[in-house]
């Protein structure tokens, strides 16, 4: 990889493909590249390119000597010990004195047997665990063996049969052997010593060179002795293991040492047939067999000829595949019936032998020897020996009567085709370079064709055909009921050489050796002319009977894999064989073989066929065939653009084909390449001729990058292009009649102006003024003129008017081109103006023309007779001019041009009068609209208001603006009370949301979250323990809720629920799938918009303005607050206490009663009534348990203590979550928010804070101590965090809306919102301490001059005191400049996050400054949420009180560790998470992968590896090597990921895919885009195209947004409805 990116190549345009590796670096071997063979790193040192030096010079004759005995002795002792066969004696003299009964009962490898059979054998068969048995498994699979037993022969055995007869049922049994250990040892030291081998000779060249001489020394038993044949020739009886050891050896000795390689593909070649032989039998994959090292060789161009000429390889090869296949029929020809899987299997294997011989042919020849020459035709007769096997087989009859009883077997003839069809090109471009070479071929390719027609008359009387005159003779065959074959490689062969003797002009140099005047013209089309009646005849629908099989076969025949060697030849073939006879003849030869004769030779013949009440069908049949037909001869005229029948080049074909194509619709590169046919090199030659013909569009966050055509390009557009399907012409034709009526041009498609062809075809146009041809176009015009007598349709039409169409193009090009003194022997117009003969007297065809042009039912084919007309009158004129007798203009057809210009003119202002009629109605209506809106303002006012149900009411609500709003405290704005009217999704009723109705609910989704964390590593260790009252600053792991924001009663959800589970319980008894949810968990659908939910949240209304009593004295100041809770808290301390302990008498209780000072105003047993009605209650505690189940993933439980904390947590978390996308994005705090996020907040805001309604009201008090006591000290708490451990937004969510538990008993008139004030103010302060202590208080060069401004002044006043408290340990004191920008920075986020709480708390709307992006906003946030916009005034306003908590929170033990870098802390800002930084190009990605090994399994390369794009983390996926347990399941290493590092959900680039997968659950996964794009801007997920890909910043940024915004599992649920194959993969294994 490093020197393919260090080349000149990296910038060209390559391929990249995923394989299992193997073979080296080709970086230097001048051969493997056209250009730029070194990397910068090898250049070469031009004083080193001397001729090739003997390595064995730097070696002295003595090393050499005893290196070459070494080398003899080991690699002797290990070949003989590895082909050793006998399974429980050693060779005589590696035998030992006494033998131990140890045996090994060794297992196997096969490709037969799955991963499952296996290990289900192996439990049963050696008694280990399942576990146990993966690791045999995945070991036999590795290495190819493994011994599963180790004891005595008796008990080996024992185990192998029970192996054997349980894997014996459907195929053949796995191998097993029981070997005895002393063998199974000398093996694996052999293994050892030829690694140790290959590591050796890696030192010098020179120890290289004795290794290859010691290897192919030819031993004393004469052929194929040496120890390199010995191992080949065994290769199929090893295992995995032992075949990658020494193929490796191989590689890096024989094939590394030039002059070695030479002779290894000598013995290589020599070999050939019977390693392909072992091949084709052995149970192995290719890249684990001998056989497919023929790639490292055969693509050597100087190994490859020289190959051909010394071993006749070509012929070889060839020889080879044929010998494999041996199933003929009585002709000689191939059959491949019934095909067994067994054969299938066979078959696979022998068309690897068709990949060699692409690979000996891949590269062209320069120059010919005569030798090469020579072995090259000889190769080339034994191919035509292999095409003759093929021409004609797999034969078909057509079924009548009844339908066919089983579909033939015709998939192998096709692939065996497909596989061909390159080779066949390439022999085609080989005969090319060679002018003798060609002559000869087309010589015997000739002599072969003639002789599979050997018996051509045969028992098919000849018959004499006449019509106008003209009659020629053929023999009498019948399509319809004959054999007919698809498959005739020969003729094609033919047609192909025959092109390329017009193409190299050979026909015209050397036409005395050319047997062309033996051809018979009627012979070469014969076949090519029945294979396409049989596609018109299938088309018109009379082979129905005869199944799927021949539907297909006709399929690829046009397909585009094939049609390149089958249709596109058939149709030269008729081109060759139409230019060397009589079109006349030609023509009478066609409509016998479409068995259409009969209607054109008899006069009237139509007009009796129709009033005979013939069969519909028929009538059907026979004008499709006369379509078909016609069709045929628009393709023999109008198809010159393969170079040498038209003079034309390479590029013209490729252009005309991305024309065609562009033509249908604009398309993406990936389609537009699928749409070309592919050379042997997987090249179309697009790239060279795009520019020229289309536009590039990019694409956008979705979808690809597509090509739209040029608009001068659409004058080449043929509507009867011969590689459209019929689908494709009707949407070509639409599309362009669609762009010509846009550009108000007319509709009629004519036909475009051709190419020349070339003098060996050129007589082809002729067809066109041929007797035989006039007459049917005649025949068919006289039909559509006397329409109602006849069966004729309108295509048929449409075609004849398309080849006189040609006809006319054609006669106006011969004009404009013809040379002085020549005479235009083209005169199509002069014919079509002659009316018929005496007898009937029919109207010439211009005449039926000009009466079909005003025919009322032929509206659609009027622009196209009225372009012919007018080409007509334009080639009259060149004649005229030209001729010097001048011919009597014929008047009416100027005066029909006059008056039709007339018509057109007058139908243009019609159509402008209506128009502008049409616009004049419109802006009436819409005039009358707005006056209506006008008149009832009021109405369309309440309207609105109602409209917008959910609570955007508020926004409208009529606060005054220059009012300075207020979210918290005392001095809150009080907003109006707004109703809120919303409707339910299921049963469409309206409702008031208030305290005493019915519930309504919004479908809400929980889930566990780390996406805010900076701790992945921190795992709850025990959830039913843990206690999760304080979070901690790195947010390890949340609870996040989001919401679709779809509302419905409560009942009617319960219902909706309640029906689910019963349907998910009938569908478990049916299918075991997964469904899309999880039904178990609690887990819906939404019933509107299908998004996953797994609970409800209430709708409610601000919960405060329920609790709130009026103020009715001065409010305490912060000092006081703190004194006076303090007391309450102490009160309450003691009443649980004495609650706990069992009292004695009651007497002693009222005593403590009297000594227990309560604070003023404080009835600590007073308990508040619950406001809201049942059905509301049970959503809070709904909502609340599956808060609480999610978030600590512990079974539901409605009394647990933690439930409350868990919803405040939630709560919290959201918001931050929240707050940092919109931070991410630069918007705005209070911007518009989509309304499903704006509800879901202010819900869960109001859930949160009346959640404690429910709940035990001592609970929620007891968790307010002790949030207190973090901040407040107390002592009857010990293990309270320090304040760097607590996320202050959390602590202060969590205090604000436990408050009222403790306020609801407290009667002194202490207002709740004082409450609020004073503990958010309190929190601010120790969020301000936290930034102070933690902040970095490196200079940014800004040094400034002495603080000047209080802010300044005020903060370096309290950095002293924290100074002082902490011991001096705080650094030294920074500039107050400094301190106070890091404060501004570091609470920005608290500020953020505080305003969202109280602003969805209150009701309170935000001001509109806020609203805005751009700003930092920080003076406006200070006042909506009522702080001095210089904080640090809080700490002087309550001087005297926070001294002394400063002081207690700077003692704390943990503080002072930090202080002394003994620990971390986090520090504010919080930087935001990001995915990892993904490389701009994928190569690096694909490389880093590469080179990434299993964890497991010692050092083998993974076989899916996997990148977390959360933390960069490569897995080894869908493996059982990586498989660990997870909650008592089996799970991929993905999955056990994403339970790590993501809580559940995860997101990974499958590198060797390039395809980005979701994980979430167990159950769920989808597969999603990937972010990278290749040039073309599209994915290519899968590599399959493998073009050079680059990353994509926007897409990125999408994946990642989803993640941010928890939108994962959403993702996947979506997915998984819309495609349900994505239900059925085990995403828990990958």
């Amino acid at each position: 990889m490093e020197c393919f990116l260090g080349s000149i190549h990296r910038d060209h345009r390559y391929r990249m493909t995923t394989s299992g590796g193997g073979g080296f670096c080709d970086c230097g071997d001048t051969e493997a590249w056209k250009e730029g063979p070194y990397c910068q790193k090898h250049e070469l040192n031009t004083s080193e390119i001397e001729e090739e030096e003997d390595p064995l010079v730097h070696l002295s004759v003595d090393v050499i000597a005893r290196t070459y005995n070494i080398f003899a002795i080991m690699f002797r002792y290990a070949v003989e010990i590895l082909t050793w066969e006998k399974e429980s004696e050693l060779p005589a003299d590696l035998e030992m004195e006494e033998k131990s009964d140890t045996y090994y009962c060794m297992l196997f490898n096969d490709e037969v047997h799955t991963y499952e059979q296996v290990i289900y054998t192996l439990q049963k068969a050696v008694n280990c665990t399942q576990k146990e048995a993966i690791g045999f498994a995945t070991t036999v699979d590795r290495d190819g063996r493994r011994s599963v037993r180790y004891g005595d022969f008796q008990y080996c055995e024992q185990a192998k049969s029970v192996i054997v007869r349980n894997t014996s049922r459907q195929t053949k049994p796995l191998k097993v052997q029981v070997m005895h250990s002393s063998i199974v040892a000398h093996q694996n030291f052999g293994l050892k010593l030829l690694s140790w081998l290959g590591s050796i000779i890696g030192y010098s060249d020179g120890l290289r060179r004795i290794l290859c001489q010691v290897g192919l020394q030819e031993g004393p038993y004469g052929e194929n002795s040496c120890l390199v044949d010995r191992l080949m020739l065994s290769d199929s009886k090893l295992w995995k293991g032992a075949r990658s050891v020494y193929h490796q050896l191989f590689m890096s000795s024989l094939l590394m040492d030039l002059k070695y390689k030479k002779l290894f593909a000598i013995r290589f070649a020599k070999n050939y047939e019977r390693l392909q032989s072992d091949y084709v039998t052995d149970d192995h994959d290719r890249e684990f067999s001998i056989a497919d090292l023929s790639v490292q060789i055969f693509t050597v161009p100087s190994l490859a000829r020289m190959l051909i000429t010394e071993e006749n390889l070509m012929t070889i090869i060839i020889k080879t595949f044929m010998d494999h296949l041996r199933h003929r029929d009585a002709q000689g020809r191939f059959q491949f019936e019934r095909y067994t899987a067994l054969q299938a299997f066979k078959f696979r294997r022998v068309q690897s032998l068709i990949l060699d011989l692409k690979y000996v042919l891949i590269s062209k020849p320069t120059e010919w020897s005569d030798e090469l020459r020579q072995k090259f035709l000889e190769g080339f007769d034994a191919f035509l020996e292999l095409l003759k096997c093929m021409q004609g087989m797999d034969p078909i009859t057509r079924q009548v009567g009844q339908h066919i009883e089983m579909e033939p077997e015709w998939e192998a003839a096709f692939t065996l085709q497909m596989k061909l069809t390159h080779v066949i090109s390439m022999m085609q471009d080989w005969c090319a370079l060679d002018e003798k070479v060609l002559i000869e071929a087309y010589k015997k390719c000739l002599a072969v064709l003639m002789q599979c027609h050997g018996g051509f008359t045969d028992g098919e009387q000849p018959i004499t055909l006449s019509i106008c005159g003209h009659s020629v003779e053929t023999i009498r065959y019948c399509v319809s009921q004959e054999k007919v074959s698809i498959h005739l490689p020969v003729s094609r062969l033919l047609a192909g050489l025959h092109v390329l003797l017009s193409k190299s002009e050979v026909a015209y140099k050397f036409p005395e050796l050319l047997p062309l005047s033996e051809l018979s013209p009627p012979m070469l089309i014969e076949h090519p002319l029945r294979c396409l009646v049989l596609c018109a005849q299938v088309h018109a629908g009379m082979w129905r009977r005869n199944g799927f099989s021949l539907v297909n076969q006709i399929y690829y025949y046009h397909n585009v894999k094939c049609r390149r060697e089958m249709f596109d030849k058939d149709i030269v073939m008729l081109q060759t064989g139409v230019s060397m006879m009589d079109p006349n003849h030609f023509l009478m030869i066609m409509l016998s073989r479409f068995e259409l004769y009969q209607i054109f030779s008899t006069p009237d013949y139509g007009k009796r066929f129709s009033s005979e009440i013939t069969h519909k069908d028929v009538v059907q049949q026979n004008n499709t065939l006369i379509e078909e037909m016609l069709y045929l001869i628009i393709m023999l005229v109008g198809e010159r653009f393969s170079p040498g029948v038209g003079q034309v080049n390479t590029t013209d074909e490729i252009k005309r084909e991305i024309i065609h194509q562009l033509s249908i619709k604009p398309m993406a590169h990936s389609e537009l390449v699928k749409s070309l046919p592919e050379d042997e090199n997987k090249e179309t030659g697009m790239e060279s001729v795009i520019e020229a013909v289309a536009h590039f569009k990019k694409p956008g966050l979705t979808g690809r990058g597509m090509y739209e055509l040029k608009p001068e390009c659409t004058k080449e557009f043929n509507l009867y292009f011969y590689h459209f399907s019929r689908a494709e012409q009707s949407k070509a034709e639409e599309a362009q009649r669609k762009l010509k009526r846009q550009n108000r041009e007319d509709t009629a498609l004519p036909p475009p102006v051709l190419p020349p062809f070339c003098p060996l075809f050129a007589s082809l146009v002729n067809i066109l003024q041929s007797d035989v041809m006039l007459c049917i176009m005649g025949t068919i015009l006289q039909w559509a003129v006397e329409h109602n007598g006849y069966a004729w349709s309108e295509s048929m039409l449409q075609r004849v008017l398309h080849l006189i169409g040609m006809a006319l193009q054609e006669e106006k090009q011969h004009l404009e081109n013809v040379m002085e003194e020549h005479v235009v022997t083209f005169t199509f117009t002069q014919k079509i103006s002659k009316p018929g003969e005496a007898p009937n007297n029919s109207p010439s065809i211009l005449a039926m023309l000009e009466t079909l042009q005003n025919a009322p039912y032929l509206e659609v084919h009027k622009d196209m007779i009225r372009w012919i007309l007018k080409t007509f009158n334009a080639i009259k004129k060149i004649r005229e001019s030209s001729s010097t007798s001048p011919v009597a203009e014929t008047e009416g057809t100027i005066v029909e041009e006059s008056s039709r210009d007339k018509d057109k003119a007058e139908r243009k202002r019609k159509a402008e009068i209506a128009r502008l009629r049409r616009e004049k109605i419109m802006a009436q209506m819409s005039e009358m609209q707005r006056h209506f809106i006008d008149e009832n303002k009021e109405l369309f006012q309440q309207t609105l208001e109602l409209d917008s149900s959910t609570s955007t009411v508020l926004d409208n609500s009529p606060v005054v603006s220059d009012v300075k709003l207020i979210a918290l405290g005392p001095a809150q704005t009080q907003v109006p009370e707004q109703r809120q009217f919303v409707t339910c999704i299921l049963c469409q009723e309206e409702q008031e949301v208030n305290v005493e109705s019915r519930a309504m609910v919004l479908a809400a989704f929980v889930q566990r979250s780390t996406v805010l964390s900076k701790n992945r590593r921190k795992f709850i260790q025990d959830p039913e323990k843990y206690d999760p009252l304080f979070m901690h600053p790195d947010l390890s792991c949340g609870t996040h809720t989001g919401s679709c924001g779809h509302i419905m009663h409560a009942h009617c959800w319960q219902r909706y629920f309640d029906s689910v589970q019963a349907k998910e319980q009938r569908r478990q008894q049916r299918l075991r799938l997964h469904t899309s949810y999880d039904v178990e968990n609690g887990e819906f659908l939404c019933p509107l918009c299908e998004c996953l939910s797994n609970t409800v949240i209430p709708l409610l209304l601000p919960p405060r303005n329920i609790f709130n009593r009026s103020n009715f004295s001065d409010q305490p100041n912060l000092s006081q607050w703190i004194r006076t809770i303090s007391q309450q808290i102490k009160a309450l301390q003691v009443l649980r206490k004495e609650e706990s302990t069992p009292n004695t008498a009651s007497s002693k209780n009222s005593e403590n009663m009297g000594e227990l000072q309560l604070p003023e105003g404080f009835r600590p047993n007073f308990h508040p009534k619950n406001p809201y009605s049942e059905s509301i209650k049970e959503m809070l505690t709904t909502f609340g348990t599956a808060t609480y189940k999610v978030g600590l993933k512990v079974h539901p439980n409605e009394e647990d203590p933690r439930v409350p904390i868990m919803c405040w947590g939630s709560c919290a978390y959201t918001i931050q979550s929240i707050e940092r996308i919109l931070s991410d994005e630069d918007k705005p705090l209070f911007g518009p928010l989509p309304c499903r996020l704006d509800d879901c907040l202010r819900s869960l805001t109001r859930f949160a804070a009346a959640h404690w309604t429910v709940a035990s009201l001592s609970v929620v008090q007891g968790h307010l101590c002790k949030l207190f006591a973090s901040l407040v000290p107390n002592d009857s708490y010990e293990d309270l965090p320090c304040i760097l451990d607590i996320d202050m937004f959390h602590l202060l969510v969590g205090l604000v809306l436990a408050f009222p538990a403790l306020q609801c008993q407290d009667f002194s008139g202490v207002s709740l919102s004082t409450g609020d004030l004073h503990i958010f103010h309190l929190v601010t302060m120790a969020h301000i301490i936290q930034i102070l202590l933690t902040s970095c208080t490196e200079e940014n060069g800004m040094d400034q001059e002495n603080p000047t401004g209080e802010e300044e002044l005020a903060v370096l006043a309290l950095y002293k005191t924290i100074h002082q408290y902490t011991g001096s340990a705080l650094k030294e004191i920074p500039s107050g400049w400094h301190l106070w920008k890091s404060i501004r920075a570091g609470i920005m986020p608290f500020l953020k996050c505080s305003a969202l709480f109280f602003h969805y708390l209150n009701g309170v709307p935000s001001p509109p400054d806020i609203q805005v992006s751009g700003l930092s906003h920080f003076e406006h946030l200070c006042n909506y949420l009522s702080l001095p916009t210089n904080l640090i005034c809080l700490f002087q306003e309550n001087n005297e009180i926070m001294n002394s908590l400063i002081e207690s929170w700077c003692h704390n033990s943990e503080v002072k560790r930090y202080l002394a870098s003994e620990r971390d802390a986090i520090s504010y800002p919080r930087e935001s998470n990001k995915l990892i930084d993904l490389p701009e190009d994928y190569s690096s990605l694909i490389n880093q992968a590469s080179n990434f090994s299993c964890p497991k399994s010692g050092g083998d390369k993974s076989r899916a590896p996997t990148l977390c794009l959360v933390c960069g983390t490569l897995l080894c996926s869908q493996s059982y090597c990586c498989q660990t347990e997870l909650e008592g399941e089996d799970v991929g290493a993905c999955t056990a990921h994403t339970y790590s590092c993501g809580s559940g959900a995860g997101i990974f680039l499958r590198v060797r895919e390039c395809q980005v997968l979701f994980l979430a659950g167990k159950t769920k996964g989808c597969f999603y885009s990937p972010p990278y794009l290749d040039d073309y801007g599209e994915t290519d997920q899968g590599l399959r195209r493998g073009n050079p890909l680059h990353l994509c910043k926007e897409r990125f940024q999408k994946i990642q947004k989803l993640w941010h915004q928890h939108s994962i599992t959403e993702e996947i649920g979506h997915a998984q409805e819309a495609n349900q194959t994505l239900v059925g993969i085990d995403w828990q294994h990958l």
